[in-house]
């Protein structure tokens, strides 16, 4: 890396997201970093600096980019789940206009608009983790496209708790923890079912038990793209369920939280809580923890072009067990947490540029997949 190469940061101006990874930059990158906001890229085209390095951060948290990328004439109400399916063919074209910039310019991309797409995309994430034998979650073969046919699918797959998820959503928005018996049926999740049908997504846990509230919700939900997989039992630990956010950076899984929660939703902005890393290694022990790291840094490199990816780790009841609940495009969101350098998520980033193991690793990916074609 040469000093004076600027770095192109692709984000909304003034979130937190694009706030801390600038503080890191003064200090880790030789070069200018330069600004692009995201409200540009969503308008149309855009023109970047020759040589330059970029960076795509999330679109997420601004009103006005979520309306120019489902094409909406106005802004959807605070926190509406509405139009997913809009918002990723948005995406994509925005990252296509992305790509077309950098290849005029010479520049370089820290995330792969192929893998950012990937990872928007559930099932196509899934398919892709399960084709590289990473262990995940059995799925249902297609998408159910109302509640009655997501009930009947369940029945042919022997399933009687699933998680239902928004193809296209993230931080849990419109995920359903869904168990049903015998007349009884009961769905945790975030959303909030509005007096007019509308869904919100909210930051309380909540369960519904009316199947007709239900059936609403995946109703209202489904034309936009469903993901249904199988309930994976998840170990306890205090009394509260856990899994893993993993953050892997240039092959290397040097960031790790632990998410804890009373119930079945884990996400941490959802007010759950962090949990003991330590006490998590001692219960699976480290052959299994080892392993678990190692399937994290295996769903990484099937995303070759991205320099960092968050992972979401699940463990078993038996401790020994583990599953790839989820690939985060911009899963690096974690605060105060540290690597055995005392680098932060950002500082991490800059480093695995700077010293070249982003270059080596993705090197090293190459050579692998060529040898793959080769035996095969």
């Amino acid at each position: 890396m040469t000093d004076g190469t600027p770095l192109v940061v692709v984000g909304n101006p003034g979130n937190r997201r694009v706030d801390a990874f600038r503080a890191a930059a003064e200090v880790g990158w030789p070069g200018q970093v330069v600004p692009l906001p995201w409200r540009e890229l969503a308008a149309g085209p855009v023109r970047l600096p020759h040589g330059a390095i970029v960076r795509v951060d999330s679109p997420g948290e601004d009103a006005e980019v979520d309306r120019l990328l489902r094409g909406a004439a106005t802004p959807a109400a605070h926190g509406e789940i509405i139009g997913s399916a809009a918002w990723y063919a948005g995406l994509r074209a925005a990252l296509a206009r992305l790509t077309e910039a950098a290849t005029a310019a010479g520049a370089s991309l820290l995330n792969d608009p192929d893998d950012i797409a990937v990872m928007f995309d559930k099932r196509a994430c899934h398919a892709r983790l399960a084709g590289a034998g990473v262990p995940v979650p059995p799925a249902l073969p297609s998408p159910p496209g109302d509640y009655r046919d997501l009930r009947a699918l369940m029945r042919t797959a022997g399933w009687s708790r699933v998680f239902v998820k928004p193809t296209h959503g993230s931080s849990a928005s419109g995920v359903l923890a869904l168990e049903v018996a015998p007349g009884r049926v009961q769905a945790t999740t975030s959303v909030e079912l509005a007096a007019d049908g509308r869904l919100f997504n909210s930051l309380r846990v909540r369960r519904y038990r009316d199947e007709r509230e239900v059936a609403s919700i995946v109703d209202r939900l489904a034309p936009d793209g469903l993901h249904v997989e199988r309930w994976f039992p998840k170990a306890g630990l205090g009394g509260r369920t856990i899994d893993l956010r993993v953050l892997v950076v240039a092959g290397e899984p040097g960031h790790v939280v632990v998410r804890t929660s009373r119930g079945p939703l884990t996400n941490l902005h959802l007010g759950n809580d962090r949990g003991d890393l330590g006490a998590v290694r001692a219960a699976m022990g480290e052959p299994a923890y080892d392993a678990a790291l190692r399937d994290c840094v295996r769903a990484a490199a099937c995303f070759p072009g991205s320099l960092h990816a968050g992972v979401d780790l699940m463990i078993g009841i038996d401790w020994r067990r583990h599953m790839v609940a989820e690939v985060n495009a911009f899963g690096d969101l974690l605060p105060n947490l540290f690597d055995h350098a005392g680098r932060d998520c950002c500082a991490a980033q800059l480093h695995a540029l700077c010293d070249g193991r982003f270059d080596r690793w993705r090197a090293e990916l190459a050579v692998a997949a060529a040898r793959r074609g080769w035996a095969g």
